[in-house]
Formats: C-alpha cells, structure tokens, sequence
C-alpha cells in the first residue's frame, strides 16, 4: 500500500502525545511548555527528513529522476545530453576577382546573429565564392534559409559587403537538450533495445541529430529494402517542427553513417497540413478561453499527429473541453475523421468561431 508522508501539523501532534505517554505528568500541549518547543524542534527535523527521503525516492527511477540523477541514468544506458551546437553552412559572396575573404571574418544578419568564415577564400575570375562558415552563437538561433541576406561586419577589400547564405541553408543549430527530451530517449532505449535496424532504431538514430524531437519510420514505403524516415525539430527556428533542406541532409548523413549495409534510408521533411477548425457556441467565448482552447489543440495535433496516419475529430473534441473554463462547445468543421497523406504532418490551421 503507498505510505502517506504525515504534514508537520501530524508530526508535531505525534512527538506531543508521545512525550505525554512517556513523561507521567508533563503536558507538552501547553503552549508554554519546553517539550511543547522541543516537539516543534523535533517535527521539523523529521519533516525535512521526510522530504530528503522523498527527494531521493524519485531519483531511483529514470522516469522521475531530476537533473544530475537523470544524466547519472542516461550514462548507465550510453546516453549523454546532447550540447548545444552551432549552426553550420556557407555564404555566397560577390566582389572583384582575386578579392581575398580571409579565415575568421564575420557575416551579420539583420538580427545580428553572426557567422565566422571557417576557411579563406579568393573569389574567382567571376568574382563569386563560397565560403564555409559557423554561427558564432550556439543554438538553433544560427539556422537560416538559404538566400538569406548577410553582410559584411567589417569591410573586406574587393568584396561586396552584402552576401547570401549558400543552398541548402545554415542547418545543425540546436539548443541544449532539455531534461523532458533526454527523459524521453533515456525511456526510448530501456523500453526499445537495439535490434539490429528494427523501425525503433531508427528512431534512437535520428534523435541522436541535435535538434530533432521527433521521428516516424515507414519500412519500404518506396519499395523492398528502403526506409524512409521523416522527423521534425520543435524549436524557435522551425515553426511547426518542419526541417529545412539542410537538416534533412545532416540527418541523411548521420543515418547513412549509422544504418545496416543493406538498408536504403531515404530522409524526408513531413509536409505540413494546416488543420482548419470552426467552433460553433464556445461557451464561455472569452479571450482567456479561446486561449487555452488554441493551446490544447496545439498540443493535441503536437502529440497524436503523424505523417500519413487518421486525425480522429474525437481526439479535437477533447481537447477543447480540456481548454480551462471551456463549458460547451460544437466542432463544426471538420465534420469527421481527417485522413492525412503519406508524409503530411497535422498542424493547427486557422480557428473560426460562430454562434
């Protein structure tokens, strides 16, 4: 049966009536009692101890460890938290041929986010080059699309202070994994060992790209022996979760580093399918309601959605009676079930409201 941890109330009430039961004529009830002061003393002590036993229960299991017991967890199972990294890509850049772009100049763009040229460049008889470089800022902050304006922090001679980020695009930013994300891979490689390239496997593979959240794996979807697998990034940088070119290619290449020698992976970006949705009498229709209405259908679509699988309207029903304060409502559209395609990927469209 589970043990009740007793309040400091209870605690104090138990160490009164025992010093009553052991001291023939004391009576540590009265307010101005010393063995009134030492039960207090005494409860809580107990009550921290209490608390420190607690505190400790839930670092004997990966599912409710906290920060360094989670980390301690992770590494019994080969796991580490993924770093922070910075992003990584190339900037064309434009000028007078033989102008020199040297190793360690910088490239602003116009929130100020900067990229480092990794290795010089002399543009060529076309005065164009292209020129690897890194942000200077860890994080997905540094990802970027390619055509992306750049400019020059300092002048370089010959060289046109505006500049483009290269194709694919500045990809592999990501910010340092939280303690939920390694929980769910720690949960992932306890419940679903390696298998020598089962479906699962995957998966632990693509979450081990910095950045990726989430990963769905269709065995032989484009025929015998191919995998395709499709995952999205769930941060700042990429609204709805959808990877740019350039992450699908670092995920391409860390699987193809990964996978067994027969298998054809084929990585893909899911297509995003915007979910319209008309409610009819929301009851309360208030601000602060349909507040919380939007985030509980956030995180429905964030949660059940999959590439290629059924949205049930049963599940946007649910979520809108979970919104706080919600008391009614009707799911005008859509009407039924939403049948999603091979690769399309469920996200919150526009949300229209009626009587």
């Amino acid at each position: 049966m589970p043990f009740a941890r007793p309040t400091l109330a209870e605690l104090r009430s138990r160490i009164r009536a025992d010093f009553n039961a052991r001291l023939p004529g004391a009576d540590a009830l009265l307010r101005q009692s010393n063995l009134s002061v030492i039960a207090d003393v005494f409860a809580g002590l107990s009550t921290l101890h209490y608390g420190y036993q607690e505190w400790l229960a839930r670092q004997l299991f990966p599912d409710t460890a906290e920060t360094a017991f989670l980390e301690r967890w992770a590494s019994i199972w080969g796991l580490a938290r993924r770093p922070a990294t910075a992003a990584i890509g190339a900037v064309d850049v434009r000028g007078a041929a033989g102008a020199v772009v040297p190793a360690g100049a910088e490239f602003q763009r116009l929130d100020r986010v900067r990229y480092r040229v990794l290795d010089g460049a002399t543009l060529d008889a076309d005065g164009t080059a292209t020129v690897a470089v890194e942000a200077t800022t860890l994080g997905s902050t540094g990802d970027a699309l390619a055509g992306t304006t750049v400019t020059t922090v300092t002048a370089l001679a010959g060289v046109v202070a505006q500049a483009t980020i290269a194709a694919p695009g500045m990809a592999g930013g990501a910010d340092q994994e939280t303690d939920a994300q390694l929980r769910t891979r720690l949960l992932a490689r306890i419940q679903t060992p390696p298998m020598g390239g089962s479906a699962s496997d995957y998966v632990d593979w693509a979450l081990e790209v910095p950045g990726v959240t989430r990963v769905w794996v269709a065995p032989q979807e484009q025929g015998p022996g191919t995998v395709v697998v499709r995952f999205a990034m769930d941060d700042a940088a990429h609204p709805n979760g959808i990877p740019t070119p350039a992450d699908v290619a670092l995920v391409q290449a860390h699987l193809d580093a990964v996978r067994p020698v027969t298998a054809q992976v084929i990585v893909l970006a899911p297509v995003a399918h915007p979910i319209d949705i008309t409610i009819a009498a929301l009851t309360p229709d208030t601000p602060t309601v349909r507040t919380a209405v939007i985030a509980e259908l956030t995180d429905t679509l964030f949660r059940n959605g999959a590439p290629g699988a059924t949205l049930f309207v049963s599940w946007l029903w649910e979520a809108i009676s979970l919104a706080s304060g919600e008391r009614h409502h009707r799911i005008v559209v859509p009407p039924g079930d939403v049948l999603l395609g091979a690769g399309e990927l469920p996200i919150l469209g526009t949300v229209t409201y009626v009587d």
